[in-house]
């Protein structure tokens, strides 16, 4: 019996490589700022040469636009899975989300959806501090894409697929007559800018601002949905 000497390093494929860059910038930029991406430190993550990096992505503008793809994406099908369209739903993203949501789960798991649940539990997790590290991308995004043309083409199209997923779970809402509203986009917009304007303090006066702006983006939900005060929230326990 002949004994295996150390063993291979395995090559991975270039998608394999190329999603592991990606995730290892989304991590950077999660925790660090957009602004520590670079070919140099994905490199130094990865335990690899920056020309490595540099081959998948000659320039770091690119990457830093896919990280932040990456970890919204991630953050946002955590806290709000795909919903099929509803008839009357606006159609901006509706392809590219159609075609992810083929052969896909139901959002709860195979029960009957419950569009009421989906946002309670929706606010009870971007009210957590768990979703500091997230908000302070969106910042951090909005910010840097004045200046990089390709990242504000992701920055803007994740805001859509945001107000997408929003939209079609007030539309299932009314479909079931949980929800009392005319357009659901429009509302979906303006839930969104709500919550958005309640993590700008995120990096500086947050502590101060806190108390007072606790529920700002559920009450504006619950305006916007025709519900009583409260009902968008997480029951105890």
């Amino acid at each position: 019996m002949t004994s295996r000497g150390p063993g291979k390093r395995v090559r991975k494929t270039p998608v394999e490589r190329r999603h592991e860059i990606v995730t290892t910038a989304a991590r950077i930029g999660l925790t660090e700022g957009l602004e520590c991406i670079t070919l140099r430190r994905v490199a130094e993550e990865l335990g690899v040469q920056s020309g490595l990096v540099g081959h998948y992505f000659p320039a770091a503008d690119k990457l830093v636009a896919e990280a932040f793809t990456s970890a919204t994406m991630a953050e946002l099908d955590g806290l709000l899975p795909e919903w099929p369209a509803r008839p009357g739903t606006t159609g901006a993203q509706d392809g590219a989300e159609d075609g992810a949501q083929d052969g896909a789960e139901d959002p709860g798991g195979g029960a009957a959806r419950d569009p009421l649940g989906a946002l309670r539990r929706f606010f009870g997790l971007i009210s957590s501090d768990d979703f500091d590290d997230v908000s302070r991308l969106w910042l951090n995004a909005r910010h840097l894409s004045r200046y990089r043309p390709v990242l504000r083409e992701h920055v803007v199209e994740q805001e859509l697929l945001w107000c997408r997923r929003i939209e079609r779970v007030v539309a299932a809402g009314v479909e079931t007559a949980d929800f009392r509203c005319g357009d659901p986009w429009a509302a979906a917009v303006r839930i969104l800018v709500a919550i958005d304007g309640t993590s700008a303090y995120i990096n500086t006066s947050e502590e101060h601002r806190a108390g007072p702006l606790t529920g700002v983006a559920r009450a504006v939900a619950e305006t916007e949905l025709g519900l009583p005060a409260g009902a968008l929230e997480a029951a105890a326990g």
